[in-house]
């Protein structure tokens, strides 16, 4: 396996990614989208092809809630002007 520190990685990505939206931050969701794409990677390297299937469901969930928060951020820029 690579010496690559994946764990420590996908952690703080996926953490941050979580917090992020805790706090409401619209673009919260790409971050969790980019993590995902970690996943898929992780999953290619270590031969575990089983987090494929995970990244692809949470990625699907994660999709539409970036496009939701970000038309929702759209309309309040919008409203502000």
């Amino acid at each position: 396996m690579s010496d690559f520190p994946w764990d420590w990685l996908l952690t703080a990505v996926g953490v941050t990614g979580f917090i992020l939206a805790g706090r409401r931050v619209w673009w919260s969701w790409y971050v969790n989208l980019a993590c995902q794409a970690l996943w898929m990677a992780y999953a290619i390297v270590t031969e575990q092809y089983g987090f494929i299937i995970a990244a692809l469901v949470y990625t699907v969930v994660f999709l539409r809630n970036a496009l939701a928060w970000t038309k929702d951020h759209r309309a309040e820029r919008e409203d502000r002007s």
